[in-house]
């Protein structure tokens, strides 16, 4: 069977013979009556390598940033965050539907950051007419785009000056983190939550942890429960994203030498706009959507997967090699030149 090389995102890799023999390996127990000691294991060390008190092991990445944002916030309170940041965008508007939770969005910065002018100019003021101006969330890698932990520092010391906490949606969290030869406790140790997924460039097939004191961990318990997020002998998920935690992370630096390899490659072609590849993700923009279409298709019968489109997000990940990146070049090389 031929390999098939997908760039549509990294959440599409498959767990390696030895990750599939370590949670076949996997001690488990009953998870919601907190007796799985696989679960327990990975919850105290990522959480530690986070900075943070204790660790919850939830379904995914959209759970783990509902829970952190209902236990944040009560009805009527609000979240400030990013309009393109995946909270707002992409999380079907859970944190307003199940939590009644106010978003106040604010305009994304072209490297993935938000204006501190921005934040404070909607932080709303102690007024019965407005919502209850409660939790700052950022987004960190952002579009593969890494926020420094300059401004980082920055954010939160303005949301602490109007008593606001603060969560980090840490989906490629440890993407930052190699990009700038930084710990992971460096990052996320300085927010009071943050949400780390590891089904994505990790290459764990299911789960994300939320991080934070521990009896902010003991209140999201509750709302994991709520939404349904209670699991079993999760302990088999557990030792997927421990193995990929001792073996995945400083890997995570070839998936940005590919990007980059595939930012050069696509730059010579002349009917492409390419933007800079910051970590493991690259952005290409084509003349129309038809033509994205097409070359979509053209790739797809070449065993190569892309989401196509007149803006296409091209993501590279620990199942995508060398000879990946030259197959994908000489493809667009021969579709733009026929």
């Amino acid at each position: 069977m031929n390999k098939v090389i997908d760039f549509r995102s990294d959440t599409v890799t498959r767990p390696s013979q030895a990750m599939r023999h370590a949670m076949m390996q996997a001690e488990v127990g009953d998870d919601v009556y907190g007796d799985d000691p696989s679960v327990n294991c990975l919850q105290s060390k990522l959480a530690e390598m986070a900075g943070h008190e204790a660790g919850l092991l939830v379904a995914s990445g959209t759970q783990s940033n509902l829970i952190a944002l209902l236990t944040h916030c009560g009805r009527g309170d609000e979240y400030i965050v990013g309009q393109q940041y995946h909270t707002y965008l992409y999380e079907s508007g859970g944190a307003a539907s199940l939590g009644g939770i106010v978003p106040q969005p604010v305009p994304v910065e072209s490297d993935g950051s938000l204006s501190l002018s921005a934040i404070e100019a909607v932080i709303k003021p102690k007024d019965i007419h407005y919502a209850c101006s409660t939790l700052l969330s950022l987004e960190n890698t952002h579009l593969g785009k890494v926020l420094s932990n300059g401004y980082l520092a920055g954010a939160i010391e303005l949301a602490r000056q109007h008593g606001l906490k603060t969560h980090l949606d840490g989906a490629r969290v440890f993407n930052a983190c190699v990009a700038q030869k930084l710990s992971l406790e460096s990052i996320t140790a300085q927010f009071d939550t943050v949400s780390i997924c590891c089904s994505k460039g990790l290459g764990a097939p299911i789960g994300s942890v939320l991080c934070g004191p521990r009896d902010f961990i003991e209140a999201a318990k509750r709302w994991r429960k709520m939404v349904g997020g209670g699991m079993r002998q999760a302990g088999i998920l557990a030792a997927g994203i421990e193995y990929a935690l001792d073996h995945n992370v400083l890997r995570l630096e070839e998936d940005h030498d590919h990007a980059s390899s595939l930012q050069i490659g696509l730059s010579k072609i002349q009917e492409l706009r390419v933007e800079n590849a910051h970590t493991n993700m690259l952005y290409v923009e084509l003349e129309s959507r038809e033509m994205g279409i097409r070359l979509g298709e053209y790739l797809k019968q070449r065993g190569i997967l892309i989401s196509a489109g007149k803006r296409i997000r091209l993501v590279t990940h620990l199942d995508i090699n060398h000879t990946d990146i030259e197959q994908m070049l000489h493809h667009c090389e021969q579709f733009f030149s026929n």
